[in-house]
């Protein structure tokens, strides 16, 4: 086997590992009759000194890492690995990883069986998880990068800040003046992203930025309708609410419901991720498009791209895919100016 200068020969390698050059040999060609902890350390050496170990499984592997798949989002976030990966004839393994124990767990996993990159989303790697992924030579893209990503890092995202402002300025332009939003958690780039886009739009029209009306909470439907019963409680209720995704917009939906109000009649609601459901619900809903599938398929895309650097190395690049409004039902003018 052709080696590059300077890297380590099968032989040096298996005396620092302490074990035979067949056992090395073994775990060079992906074999599995090596015991997974003596495994997972000679596969760590082949790969610092630039072997590329094949996989146990026998073709080509690409991880993905998401902290939980029970949601629409997740699911298109999966549809574009898994389209991207069946073009380029590779398989995607997934695991659920939200903790720094579990992130461990898995790159003893992968470093093991072998892996050709990993996309992590909403994870953005610490320094030491940084090191552990140089040294196992495994290249990452970061999906949706909870911050701004540092030096080394590849990441993908969305217009996040464009999209908020389109959306607040879609209800400006159907007339409405007192308009709430419903942020996602503070920590995440994205939440501060899309408020400051909701700020930019008021601004620019010249309306006030209430701070009554501009409230937090987890993505998800029970956050959307907690902040609204709030909101329609207010004295000066807002005839429109900006949500910081569609399932907190459909959180929105139900409790207007809970008060025999309607959407748009009552009041406009607005959305951000145009998962499938979006267009299903009762009214159908207005939201703005982030291309979570597209996003999925270029991070796949861009581990192996020409290029490439591997964790921990070479120079930051993040992408931001363009978002666009998809007017549906639960939008329209207040109700004074019908």
């Amino acid at each position: 086997m052709a080696r590059e200068t300077g890297r380590s020969t099968l032989s040096g390698i298996a005396a620092e590992a302490g074990v035979s050059v067949s056992a090395v040999s073994k775990v060079l060609n992906g074999r599995t009759d090596v015991a997974a902890g003596t495994r997972a350390r000679i596969a760590a050496l082949l790969r610092r000194d630039g072997y590329q170990v094949a996989s146990r499984l026998g073709f080509g592997v690409v991880d993905l890492l998401i902290a939980s798949l029970h949601s629409p989002w997740a699911e298109e976030l999966l549809r574009g690995t898994v389209q991207a990966a069946d073009e380029a004839g590779a398989s995607v393994v997934v695991s659920t990883v939200d903790t720094p124990g579990g992130f461990t767990a898995w790159l003893n996993r992968a470093t093991s069986r072998g892996t050709d990159g990993a996309l992590l989303v909403l994870h953005l790697p610490d320094s030491s998880e940084l090191q552990r992924l140089a040294a196992a030579r495994i290249p990452l893209v970061v999906i949706d990068p909870p911050e701004e990503p540092g030096p080394g890092i590849r990441s993908v995202g969305t217009t996040n800040w464009q999209g908020c402002l389109t959306a607040t300025r879609h209800l400006i332009e159907l007339g409405h003046r007192r308009i709430a939003i419903i942020g996602g958690p503070e920590h995440l780039w994205s939440s501060r992203a899309r408020l400051a886009g909701y700020r930019a739009a008021l601004e620019a029209a010249g309306l006030p930025v209430a701070g009554e009306l501009i409230r937090r909470d987890q993505f998800c439907a029970e956050g959307g309708r907690r902040q609204a019963r709030e909101l329609l409680a207010l004295p000066q209720p807002p005839t429109g609410i900006v949500a910081g995704n569609d399932a907190q917009a459909f959180g929105v939906l139900q409790a207007l419901g809970e008060r025999e109000l309607r959407a748009p009649e009552d009041l406009s609601v607005i959305g951000f991720d145009d998962v499938p459901v979006a267009s299903w619900a009762t009214p159908a809903l207005t939201t703005i498009r982030q291309p979570l599938a597209a996003m999925a398929a270029t991070a796949f895309r861009m581990l192996h791209a020409p290029g490439a650097g591997r964790a921990g190395t070479g120079e930051p690049h993040h992408i931001e895919l363009a978002t666009t409004l998809v007017i549906r039902e639960s939008t329209g003018p207040p109700a004074r100016v019908r």
